[in-house]
């Protein structure tokens, strides 16, 4: 074996295997994607899956052609819940509307801030 057939030997590879991970990649977002749809029956669901098991290529092409837009609409809208969630976590761990509040008033007590401007982090601490 000469020494650029190695060399291509080894980037064949490295091509398959990137195809592959991405090709898996693809298939457990079309499988999450199935079970957060909550609109979809579950008979639909499960043909889907069928179909994914039997004819893989297939099936994940025609899903992520045919279902795309609502796959991606449905991801952001999971990031946004899990967004919110976080926010609304901070917010409790770090003391709530009265921490903010009591953090405003020493600000204006010092004179860092005017009073317009404590009543508008006092309106978004309460918000």
């Amino acid at each position: 074996m000469s020494f650029w057939t190695v060399i291509w030997d080894t980037i064949w590879w490295f091509l398959l295997i990137f195809v592959f991970i991405a090709y898996l990649m693809a298939l457990f977002s079309i499988i999450g994607d199935l079970f957060r749809d909550h609109k979809m029956n579950g008979w639909v669901k499960a043909i889907w899956f069928l179909f994914l098991i039997f004819l893989p290529f297939l099936t994940a092409l025609v899903y992520l052609i045919a279902r795309g837009k609502g796959m991606a609409e449905r991801a952001n809208a999971a990031v946004q819940e899990v967004q919110t969630a976080q926010e609304q976590y901070i917010r409790q761990v770090a003391g709530g509307a009265t921490a903010e509040i009591a953090e405003a008033k020493k600000l204006l007590d010092s004179g860092a801030i005017n009073e317009a401007e404590f009543a508008a982090l006092k309106a978004k601490a309460l918000a």
